[in-house]
């Protein structure tokens, strides 16, 4: 298969056109061609790049944690302003708008709504529209294919880990995703999408991620793709007590605390929602972090596996496997503190697991005591369904 750099690469049409155009790159650690040549080499001297920008955790994908700001710079080679989109800003200003006529944008996604790449794809898109500027999506993998899982974001917690009414795991590409943006908030937008040739979201064994590409760290705790397939699920732990596994070595695919019964909880689950837990394996595990929550503390846990033959990306619910285990430690700690308070992602006017899940529907759901899996996931499926049929008319692949 090929990538959608890859593909511009070869379309000779499209590179005579920009030649003709002021170009900026959208790009960071992953945004690199099957031989791990990243883009911005890639395409200097083929393009005339004027500009550059980074999203959250850095252009160069240095930023360890959340709301940990990167500055502006000057590229060391190619002399040209590389902005960043999470420092005094999160969407172009007028000034950095002027240093182009077309924006390649070309960012590895993880196909989870709070991962804050599709939320700076949207906002460059608006800005794009106001100063009618050209996008072009240069597009990648998702690397969780087609699933469908989570709750549709509610109106009024709209968020930069939350750009619109798109469920926790939405199974389009960045470039689908872009053309369901302009479609949903009816924009006058000239975008483009540079469709990969060869890729099937859906085919075995990766299930949306070819087995002839490298992974590329797309931000520092983006190191597996495990933690990809498992995000959409782990990510909802960084609104709580317990840590997601930063500070070791297996961030966001890890879930454990210090003083939480891990053995008595699986026990839980699985007599709550064994059905929830199918295609992947849940290991329990001892972990110390180096940092962060729990730091320096043995934490009981469990690992979530998709790196075997259990894995089946049709039957894994890491939405629902999460939900679950929130449940289970209600019932085995019900005077445990999960839900933690504290300002995220610039929002300090909700609580911070509500503004990653888009709404109060599902914390709601892990208090109510005598609320059983079944009327959570007629809410899911609700949702679920509504999207998959919204979504459809996006597909770019089979």
């Amino acid at each position: 298969m090929q990538l959608g750099i890859e593909v511009l690469l070869q379309d000779k049409k499209l590179l005579k056109y920009l030649k003709t155009k002021r170009v900026s790159l959208v790009c960071h650690p992953a945004s690199v061609d099957h031989k791990l040549n990243h883009s911005l080499d890639l395409l200097q001297g083929k393009v005339k790049l004027t500009s550059a920008f980074g999203p959250q955790h850095g252009a160069k994908g240095d930023k360890q944690d959340n709301m940990i700001e990167t500055a502006d710079e000057i590229h060391p080679h190619y002399k040209i302003p590389i902005f960043s989109l999470y420092g005094e800003v999160r969407r172009p200003t007028l000034k950095m708008m002027d240093t182009f006529d077309v924006v390649l944008y070309d960012l590895q996604d993880l196909g989870c709504r709070i991962y804050t790449f599709i939320t700076t794809l949207f906002y460059i898109m608006q800005e794009c529209e106001k100063f009618q500027k050209e996008i072009i999506i240069l597009d990648r993998p998702n690397p969780i294919g087609r699933g469908i899982e989570g709750m549709i974001l509610e109106e009024g917690y709209e968020s930069f880990v939350g750009a619109g009414p798109i469920p926790m795991r939405y199974g389009l590409t960045v470039g689908e995703l872009a053309m369901w943006f302009k479609d949903h908030f009816k924009m006058n937008v000239n975008l483009k999408v540079v469709k990969m040739k060869g890729y099937s979201p859906t085919k075995k064994p990766g299930y949306g991620w070819p087995q002839d590409l490298a992974w590329v760290n797309p931000s520092p705790n983006a190191q597996t793709l495990t933690m990809a397939r498992a995000y959409t699920g782990t990510v909802m732990i960084e609104g709580t007590h317990l840590s997601e596994g930063r500070g070791t070595t297996r961030a966001l695919e890890i879930i454990g605390a210090s003083d939480i019964d891990f053995p008595q909880v699986l026990k839980t689950m699985e007599t709550m929602g064994k059905s929830w837990l199918r295609g992947c394996v849940l290991r329990l595990c001892n972990f110390e972090p180096t940092f962060h929550k729990h730091e320096k503390k043995l934490c009981s846990g469990i690992q979530i596996h998709t790196d075997d033959a259990f894995y089946n990306s049709t039957q894994f619910k890491p939405y629902r496997i999460v939900s679950l285990m929130l449940k289970a430690i209600k019932e085995v700690h019900p005077n445990y503190e999960i839900f933690r308070d504290f300002p995220y992602e610039y929002v300090t006017d909700k609580l911070a697991f509500d503004v990653i899940n888009g709404g109060p529907k599902l914390r709601e759901w892990i208090e109510n005591r005598s609320a059983k899996p079944a009327d959570l996931d007629k809410i899911l499926q609700k949702d679920e369904k509504r999207w998959a049929k919204e979504s459809r008319k996006f597909y770019l692949y089979k």
